[in-house]
């Protein structure tokens, strides 16, 4: 099982990012999908989920109104596109899976059986 995130960079305050997590190994339509980050000096938290369909996703507050989350299941992928970027919002982003029947709710990071190795966001002020 993988999971491929990319599209981290280097953005200015207020601007747009879209990150990407291509997963191979998995029956996808089989699995829930989130995005984490981690700040340095932080614990790693939630930042937004859709499930195994697309019909249902969830956001912290932090990035409600500005993240968008969605996924392509014949493509294997899932997606976060960023906007209105806060110096806040930097961290290294890690895309992960949570299985289709799995009882813990999206924000749970315990609740994932497979997470990316991460892409980096950085936002200049």
């Amino acid at each position: 099982v993988q999971l491929q995130a990319s599209g981290g960079g280097l953005v200015q305050a207020g601007g747009s990012l879209r990150l990407s997590c291509a997963v191979s190994g998995l029956a996808f339509s089989d699995w829930h999908m989130g995005w984490f980050r981690q700040a340095p000096g932080k614990e790693r938290e939630f930042v937004a989920a859709i499930d195994w369909s697309g019909g249902t996703t969830n956001y912290a507050d932090a990035v409600k109104g500005r993240f968008t989350i969605s996924r392509n299941n014949a493509e294997k992928a899932v997606y976060l596109q960023m906007a209105s970027l806060k110096p806040e919002d930097a961290a290294v982003y890690y895309c992960a899976a949570r299985w289709r029947y799995s009882v813990n709710i999206p924000s749970i990071q315990r609740g994932y059986d497979y997470w990316g190795q991460g892409t980096e966001v950085t936002v200049s002020s």
